[in-house]
């Protein structure tokens, strides 16, 4: 066979071949999930990886989407914002049209700007930071979107307990310096100092460390009765185990980052009796109980944020279905101002991509594992 021959045949094997991949992709919708799936909050980005799967998986079983499969993409920021607009460069390459992420607020809001200029649609499961809605809006992008509640909703809740509970104790008010845990920390002391309580400690710390021991040296001295920590449940659980090695047994309280099993792997009996703020188990919820039962079959308990990422995939859905098309301003106009049944209840979003009237509850971590308090303080 000569040279030409064998040249002519490999030009239309190639041709084949691509004919065959554009049609594949034509038939095929790319979406993603982004989070922490590596570092310290891994087990965060594992639950959304999860939610994000099977969502797609029971979707894709139920006919698809506007008559294609969804194909779905997994982005890592390790909660890293330069990392993060990294993987949102990555993903948009890939050709997404949605991404159920990030999950970190510092990885969020610096995301948005590459998915706002490039025309893909996000929905954060877990950002709670008022300003990555916040800004967006007055930018004038309408493709941002969370389906949790935000830090002054739950720093009013947090406020309003530690100046009822503790006045005329001493509290200290601790955060990690990132756009989650200073502005759940901020929040919080905000709703507690108009309530009349003043804090006795505000101080900051790094997240990542080992060694708390300073830190909790100088709120044992200063007498601490409380510590709200806005931060993630690593530290939170490296600083209540140290202050109980101390002597130290300061109330610990904090927010939703403490809703993973870990954190009493790093406390042990250390944690016992630790409270945070959370939204209601969507675990328990009726609209979700034949996903949970999925999960369950799977030997997977979708805790903490699992559920909410196979909601905002649920939302992208609902709103696609309603507009005919992925078009990001289409879509985005399918999502404000209107209501979605999802496995985490009705979502009734606000103009400015929120969910309006986000319920916080109390939570307790008690015997290694944490339940929802019955009675709300």
């Amino acid at each position: 066979m000569n040279r030409t021959k064998v040249s002519l045949i490999a030009a239309i094997a190639a041709a084949t071949a691509f004919g065959a991949g554009a049609v594949k992709a034509q038939d095929t919708i790319t979406i993603a999930v982004a989070g922490p799936m590596t570092g310290q909050y891994a087990v965060f980005g594992e639950q959304m990886r999860r939610g994000a799967a099977q969502a797609v998986e029971d979707i894709n079983a139920a006919g698809g989407l506007l008559g294609k499969q969804l194909v779905l993409e997994v982005g890592d920021d390790a909660c890293d914002p330069k990392q993060a607009v990294a993987a949102a460069n990555d993903l948009v390459a890939k050709g997404v049209v949605f991404v159920a992420g990030h999950w970190c607020s510092g990885s969020s809001i610096p995301a948005s700007s590459v998915y706002a200029e490039e025309g893909v649609l996000q929905i954060s499961p877990g950002s709670t930071n008022p300003s990555y809605t916040e800004d967006a809006a007055a930018k004038g992008w309408n493709n941002i979107f969370r389906v949790c509640g935000r830090d002054d909703a739950q720093g009013i809740v947090a406020g309003k307990f530690l100046a009822e509970k503790f006045a005329g104790k001493e509290v200290a008010i601790l955060h990690d310096k990132t756009a989650y845990g200073k502005g759940l920390a901020d929040e919080t002391k905000k709703n507690m100092n108009a309530a009349g309580l003043q804090e006795a400690m505000y101080e900051a710390y790094t997240a990542g460390e080992k060694d708390y021991s300073a830190l909790v040296s100088k709120m044992k001295q200063a007498g601490i009765d409380a510590i709200y920590v806005g931060g993630y449940h690593t530290e939170a659980g490296l600083i209540v185990r140290q202050a109980k090695q101390q002597g130290l047994n300061a109330q610990l309280v904090s927010g939703d980052a403490m809703v993973d099993n870990e954190f009493w792997n790093i406390t042990g009996e250390a944690g016992e009796g630790t409270i945070f703020t959370f939204q209601p188990d969507p675990r328990k919820s009726e609209t979700a109980k034949e996903v949970v039962e999925k999960f369950t079959a799977q030997n997977y308990d979708p805790e903490g944020y699992t559920l909410y990422t196979y909601a905002a995939v649920q939302v992208w859905r609902d709103a696609v279905e309603a507009a005919g098309t992925t078009d990001v301003d289409e879509v985005a106009d399918a999502i404000h101002g209107n209501s979605f049944e999802t496995v985490i209840g009705t979502l009734e979003m606000d103009e400015k991509g929120d969910v309006k009237d986000p319920e916080y509850v109390w939570y307790i971590w008690e015997n290694g594992d944490y339940k929802e308090l019955p009675v709300q303080m």
